[in-house]
């Protein structure tokens, strides 16, 4: 299956969602541009050098920045869209590297080197760990991942910046290691059945996990960005996502 493909799979989920999900319509319609944007984007680094530990090669990517401002000062909430119109190109290589940034800086500078590292990433090959982690670029998890496993289910994470999936075990925190299933709640809407709040209340983080063996057409990073009311359900009873979507939630 053409690499591409990917994309088409994400925009196309993103579009079957809206009609059973009006709640994240808008939502899901602001994604479904930005990834339109990052599909072309990856197409075009076919070739591209690069490394995930490596410095960035902002020669490549820099004609693409402008463009992707535009559209988000066109298609994002107004805060978001200002923050875009005020920025300039050297937050990437600050985020790059894991500089300093306000929410908003990270949250532009990651949805536009998120197609670059994935192009990275997808030349590197499959990795293989079991820490919280991603192995091949150290960034924190988005969304993870039920698969069916024999009588049961197996646990992976994807990456929220190169979308590398890897194995990691089911009752764990992956924020902060804790193993204790009776401070590892689980919670699942009726109306949201194969999206699960994995919270923990040690160090009140969770993050939402894609239930495959409820329904295999989903999506992992689009399902999880749908499901707005388990990300509203979870601040208000106290838990901050491992890591936010391209929502802030």
């Amino acid at each position: 299956m053409s690499r591409l493909r990917k994309w088409d799979r994400r925009i196309e989920r993103a579009n079957e969602l809206v009609a059973r999900h009006p709640f994240a319509a808008e939502a899901l319609a602001f994604y479904s541009r930005i990834a339109g944007f990052q599909k072309s984007l990856y197409a075009r680094l076919e070739g591209t050098p690069g490394s995930l530990r490596g410095d960035l090669e902002l020669s490549v990517l820099l004609p693409w920045f402008p463009p992707f401002l535009s559209l988000i000062e066109e298609a994002a909430p107004p805060p978001l869209a200002q923050s875009a119109a005020e920025l300039s190109a050297g937050v990437l290589a600050e985020f790059w590297r894991g500089g300093q940034l306000t929410a908003a800086e990270a949250l532009i500078a990651w949805t536009f080197l998120q197609p670059y590292a994935e192009h990275l990433a997808d030349q590197a090959g499959p990795a293989e760990t079991q820490t919280a982690l991603c192995p091949l670029c150290s960034r924190r998890p988005q969304v993870g991942v039920l698969r069916q496993q024999g009588d049961g289910a197996k646990r992976s994470l994807i990456c929220s910046l190169c979308a590398t999936e890897w194995e990691y075990r089911r009752i764990v925190c992956p924020a902060c290691g804790e193993e204790d299933v009776n401070k590892l709640p689980v919670y699942v809407a009726e109306e949201l059945g194969h999206v699960r709040v994995e919270a923990c209340d040690t160090c009140r983080h969770y993050i939402k996990t894609i239930d495959l063996t409820k329904d295999g057409r989903a999506v992992p990073v689009v399902d999880e960005l749908a499901a707005i009311p388990l990300s509203l359900w979870a601040s208000e009873n106290g838990y901050t996502k491992v890591i936010p979507n391209l929502l802030g939630l």
